[in-house]
């Protein structure tokens, strides 16, 4: 107690006694007999020095605060938050556990006693992955009753004041901001340093406490005010809005678009957890008229309609979720096919029908306990199952209820294996275990994770928060009145919601890529887990991510990654490059202002652009954009692998990405591939997808290794031009038959339903990615664009290299060192064809394209000659390997010599 109290006591200045006191505790620690006695007294004196912070020093309080620097507090069980506070009274426990210092999660009543702590910190782990979309990383909190009231009305009061002194708890401890500056509580010393950032969010049993938690931050003067809550009477309902639901159905959509099948259009199969009064599964069942709801079940109910009428059952379902506390009890008989019914989860056993045994797959006959019931609903073969509900309830086949740890499931839950519904949503949390999620894709169910499929709310109250953060200077200037901020607030509501479920569709396009490529990739994930690893964000074992020797077990067998291994490497690989853009100088070049303006509603950019760049979080925000834009567009080892192959930081890799996607337009060549979603085959929309992906791809390189010395925004001014007139004149240049290859690519893209205008473009698209050499040989030689062009794909055709090009991109990948010679080559061939160009115009005293390079190559006939020779002799083999390129290659390179 002495230690603790000269640690803390706000009195307490001078540390040498505090010193003494550990050196003297140190001393009769090693007199100790019992090894027992000893580790407890030294786990009891590492969890003093474990914490940081503590309000036992703060007069008044009848409830006690402690921070904890997590990692350092022995035993603790992994993953380590970056700091928890821990909140006791003699009516509550609660916890707050932080991925770091910018966080935000949810704060929950947990019914959880003895473990509520495992089941917060599982929670946090789900965030910390689902936060990679927004600014702060995962954060989430629990509390407990000690002694619940039995009635219901005392319930819900008591429920409201032990979740008042868990935030006051939190506060207690807690920087505030005054005029920019940071302020520390009164009689708390701060050995940890500054913290003023404390953000927290609704969750189970605390969906309506946004306005109590931020009546008590302006109680505190927080600085964040109405935005240490979100939601709330000024803020956005998530319920209302749909948001997490809609966000999900991305997901599914993508899901089942994939599957051709058109949900909106067609009608499907769907069981669920959850009833129509929750949000996700209220609004997720309202989210299409072609549901047919076959079996739901909650912790009262079980609902069963062998064979819904979609109209008719939709209409029920929204009645019921607009009665408030409605439940599956609630539901018209009446409305219900033959068969089915509502049963209670108490009642000793169920008869089921022999429709509604069809419908849920069941054989037999005889009565069931409603156990074997919830069980057959979990495992039925439906389109979708649906998950908007609270608990676990599918586990691995090598996984034991224990190792879930949530008994209050243990009698329904089912192995991943044994799912027959092709596509899972999961608007919930944690109703898989990772492991169920990967077994039950690798036996080919579609499933994401929950911290994809459900980021739309946080990444809704994240948005919020910001918007809340940015107003609050133009009100603490005089220049906007809160009512003012409030109605702006509510009228951009729509314009937050569209920007969120667009970063809901973009994660899940790019994991449809990743994963149809995922096979040829391993290489590139294991050098990324193992990069993540030394950079101590990822334990492998914690995410039920295959070890190395797994890794190189699946190369030999041709296993792709499952994706939702690829799921947590998506939300790390963006984890990663943010914390290495945010200590770089990125965020700060003015360039990137334009994508900070676009991450507010337009109406707030028109009148308050001028502070956007004030905003507390500016270099969070900026930093956090890029990371997922660059991910997004690139995919999920784009960094790691250039990287790796050149040499460069993470933030040069983001610098280069920048300049190739503004100087080809790429966002709108992008959203033109997307406007085609459910009008041509998915398969070709990717390959359309990825056209414009390898070209941003090609020239993100070619900005990386040849690194302008101007900013960003001077770069991107330059080369834009030239870009454009060459994408414009494109089509004009080259031989006769070189176009016709294309053209021909054309007219089949335009038989598929390909728009002309985008087939023309995929189909020359790759040339495109010359686009900087040809600026460069324009420049030096004084010829036009349209010539330069028309020199390059012409010595391609001529001299082989589009040939040998084709080949680099056909070689197998067995290894890093393959895949870096291949790209070294590429990059070799594409700088022949450039110097090949420069040489062919010097001298030639502006004599046409042609002309010019008849009279170099004539001039190195010998060289051209045995070229060809033996590119006849590799055309007539079979394969066509790597050393054979090299060779290839040495002899190209006489041609400039």
């Amino acid at each position: 107690m002495r230690l603790f109290e000269l640690r803390f006591h706000p009195g307490e200045v001078d540390t040498a006694p505090e010193d003494a006191l550990r050196a003297e505790i140190g001393a009769d620690l090693d007199g100790v007999k019992s090894l027992d006695e000893d580790q407890i007294l030294r786990a009891a004196l590492g969890l003093v020095e474990a914490t940081v912070r503590t309000n036992a020093y703060r007069p008044g309080r009848r409830y006690l605060s402690f921070k904890f620097e997590s990692a350092r507090v022995p035993n603790m069980p992994k993953p380590s938050p970056l700091f928890e506070i821990f909140v006791y009274s003699t009516h509550m426990e609660g916890i707050h556990l932080r991925g770091g210092k910018v966080a935000r999660g949810g704060i929950r009543w947990s019914d959880r006693k003895e473990d509520y702590r495992t089941e917060v910190l599982g929670l946090m782990k789900a965030q910390m992955v689902k936060n990679a979309v927004i600014v702060p990383v995962g954060s989430k909190g629990g509390f407990v009753l000690k002694r619940p009231p039995i009635d219901r009305e005392a319930l819900k009061a008591d429920v409201a004041k032990q979740y008042s002194t868990l935030m006051r708890g939190l506060l207690d401890i807690t920087d505030n901001l005054v005029g920019g500056e940071v302020v520390h509580p009164p009689d708390v010393r701060v050995p940890d340093g500054d913290d003023p950032y404390l953000v927290v969010a609704a969750d189970k049993g605390t969906a309506t406490f946004s306005d109590l938690a931020n009546g008590i931050s302006a109680e505190y003067g927080f600085w964040l005010g109405d935005a240490f809550a979100s939601g709330g009477s000024d803020g956005y309902d998530h319920k209302e809005l749909g948001i997490t639901a809609k966000g999900a159905w991305e997901s599914v959509k993508r899901h089942f678009r994939e599957l051709g099948h058109d949900v909106m259009t067609t009608p499907f199969t769907v069981v669920g957890v959850g009833d129509m009064s929750g949000d996700v599964f209220g609004n997720g069942m309202l989210y299409t008229d072609q549901i047919r709801l076959v079996a739901a079940f909650d912790h009262r109910h079980l609902f069963v309609d062998p064979d819904p009428d979609p109209a008719v059952s939709l209409a029920e379902r929204r009645r019921l979720f607009e009665l408030a506390g409605s439940s599956w009890d609630d539901y018209d008989r009446t409305a219900i096919s033959p068969g089915g019914g509502v049963w209670t989860r108490t009642e000793k056993s169920i008869e089921l029908s022999s429709e509604a045994r069809a419908a849920l797959g069941m054989e037999g006959d005889g009565p069931l306990t409603p156990s074997e019931v919830l069980s057959a609903v979990l495992r039925a073969p439906v389109d979708l199952f649906w998950n908007g509900g609270i608990g676990t309830f599918v586990k691995a086949s090598y996984e034991t209820n224990a190792d879930v740890g949530d008994r209050s499931n243990d009698a329904i839950r089912v192995n991943g294996a044994d799912l027959r519904a092709r596509v899972v949503g999961e608007g919930g949390n944690l109703g898989f275990t990772q492991k169920a999620r990967i077994e039950y894709a690798e036996a080919g169910g579609r499933i994401n994770t929950d911290a994809i499929d459900n980021s739309a709310g946080v990444d809704c109250s994240d948005h919020e928060v910001n918007l809340k953060i940015l107003l609050g200077i133009p009100v603490a200037s005089g220049d906007l009145t809160l009512k003012q901020r409030n109605n702006l607030l509510r009228s951009v509501e729509q314009d937050v919601a569209a920007h969120v479920l667009y970063d809901n569709y973009l994660q899940a396009q790019i994991l449809s890529q990743e994963d149809a490529v995922s096979g040829e990739r391993l290489e590139s994930y294991e050098d990324l887990i193992a990069a993540l690893e030394g950079e101590g964000l990822l334990d492998r074992e914690i995410e039920s991510l295959p070890s190395s020797e797994q890794m190189a077990e699946r190369r030999r067998a041709g296993r792709a990654m499952a994706r939702p291994e690829l799921c947590i490497l998506l939300a790390y690989a963006k984890r990663s490059l943010e914390e290495a853009i945010r200590q770089s100088p990125l965020p700060d070049d003015p360039y990137l202002e334009r994508d900070l303006r676009g991450y507010f509603p337009a109406k707030v950019v028109e009148r308050f652009a001028d502070v956007i760049w004030q905003h507390p979080l500016r270099r969070e925000l900026a930093s956090t954009i890029i990371a997922n834009e660059v991910v997004n567009a690139q995919g999920i080892t784009f960094v790691s692998r250039l990287c790796a192959e050149t040499g460069a930081e993470p933030a040069e890799v983001a610098r280069a990405y920048y300049i190739a996607r503004d100087i080809t337009d790429a966002v709108d060549r992008w959203a033109d591939v997307e406007a085609l979603d459910g009008k041509i085959d998915p398969v070709l929309q990717n390959t359309l997808m990825v056209g414009v992906d390898t070209l941003v791809g090609d020239l993100s390189r070619w900005y990386l290794l040849n690194a302008p010395t101007a900013s960003l925004g001077e770069t991107i001014a330059e080369a834009k031009p030239v870009f454009q007139e060459l994408a414009a004149t494109i089509e004009r240049v080259g031989s006769d038959a070189w176009r016709e290859i294309r053209e021909a690519n054309v007219r089949e893209l335009v038989t598929e339903r390909v728009p002309d205008e985008i087939a023309h473009r995929h189909a020359f698209e790759p040339e495109l990615s010359h686009a900087a050499d040809i600026a460069m040989v324009a420049r030096q030689s004084d010829r036009s664009i349209e010539e330069v062009a028309d020199a390059f794909f012409r010595i391609g055709e001529q001299l082989h290299l589009d040939w040998l090009e084709r080949q680099l991109l056909n070689l197998p990948e067995t290894s890093n060192w393959q895949r870096w010679a291949a790209q070294a080559m590429d990059d070799d061939l594409m700088a022949l064809r450039r110097d090949i160009a420069l040489r062919a115009f010097q001298g030639s005293d502006g004599a046409p394209v042609g002309t010019a390079l008849d009279a170099y190559t004539a001039s190195r006939s010998e060289s051209v000659e045995r070229f060809g020779r033996l590119m006849t002799s590799m055309g007539a083999q079979d394969e066509t390997n790597l050393a054979a390129l090299t060779v290839a290659l040495r002899q190209l390179r006489s041609l400039v010599s």
